[in-house]
């Protein structure tokens, strides 16, 4: 098919080798315009956009979509459908309607579940047992439209937002595969109006650890936060990340260290951090922190 591709970041990647892997036509590449970063604040490329380049496809990054021109460019292209994932941008309904056979969206989760910006993380954070990805035909609305195809996968014990994104980026990989292969036949079927949620946008307030909560939130919030924004404490003053960790068991005022092994009571129960990261350094994981960086039992954190 003749396809024109819409993504923005790292989650995208593995989509766009797919559609080339399966032999699709890449009329183009949309991605959200270079922007500066690191220390030099110097523009740079998506990940999309930097990994089109080496696949020698044709990049377009618009800064909107809302004007005729960019309307008009996007409809000569006479693609056959537009595959959207992660892109950044609101689509108007002549972007829409411009491909033969519309938009179809890879959404990483199981809709209507966690309609919205950040599906992987408030998954997590919610405690979900449960998630996946759908293929969605997109209309105007924030995440309303049919889904073609679903897959739904468990969420690990252990699991992280990055451990999630990873295997649900290649499932999206996979599954749009699959649905533009089977396109003239599969059937869309309406989301339910029932069990709908929308996964809000992760303020970087919510990243605080609040030992006082019970160990089974904690932990939700570490893997849930992590990487980005990461969920922090702190230790002798100074902001540490806390990147990993797991249930365990234990007991005593909130934050305290009740092993060498850095397992924190909460409020109820207690988590065993496994990676953390201080600041300005990479992530360690805990052993390692701890034989540079001992905390002895009794120590409170944050």
């Amino acid at each position: 098919m003749r396809v024109i591709f819409m993504g923005s970041p790292e989650f995208s990647v593995p989509v766009l080798d797919a559609l080339v892997a399966a032999g699709h036509e890449l009329a183009a590449v949309y991605c959200q315009p270079p922007r500066p970063a690191g220390r030099g604040k110097k523009d740079r490329p998506t990940a999309v956009h930097a990994r089109a380049l080496e696949l020698g496809l044709p990049v377009r990054h618009p800064a909107s979509l809302k004007g005729a021109e960019a309307q008009a460019d996007f409809a000569a292209l006479g693609a056959d459908v537009a595959v959207v994932v992660a892109y950044g941008l609101i689509l108007p309904q002549a972007v829409l309607d411009a491909p033969a056979h519309g938009c179809l969206n890879i959404h990483a989760s199981l809709l209507p579940r966690w309609r919205g910006a950040a599906p992987i993380h408030r998954a997590i954070l919610a405690g979900d047992a449960q998630t996946g990805v759908c293929i969605m035909q997109m209309e105007a609305g924030l995440d309303t439209g049919p889904v073609l195809l679903r897959e739904a996968t468990d969420i690990g014990a252990t699991e992280t937002t990055a451990d999630l994104h990873d295997r649900l980026s290649a499932m999206g990989a996979a599954l749009i595969v699959d649905a533009l292969e089977r396109l003239e036949t599969l059937v869309p079927k309406a989301q339910p109006e029932a069990g709908v949620t929308y996964a809000a946008k992760i303020d970087k307030a919510e990243a605080a650890v609040d030992w006082t909560r019970p160990a089974v939130q904690v932990d939700r919030q570490i893997r849930g936060m992590s990487p980005f924004p990461g969920a922090w404490t702190t230790l002798d003053g100074a902001r540490l990340k806390l990147l990993r960790s797991e249930l365990a068991s234990g007991s005593g005022a909130s934050g305290t260290v009740l092993d060498d092994a850095l397992t924190v009571a909460c409020g109820d129960g207690a988590v065993r951090i496994t990676e953390v990261q201080r600041e300005g350094r990479g992530a360690q994981d805990a052993a390692s922190f701890l034989r540079g960086s001992p905390v002895p039992a009794g120590t409170v954190l944050g």
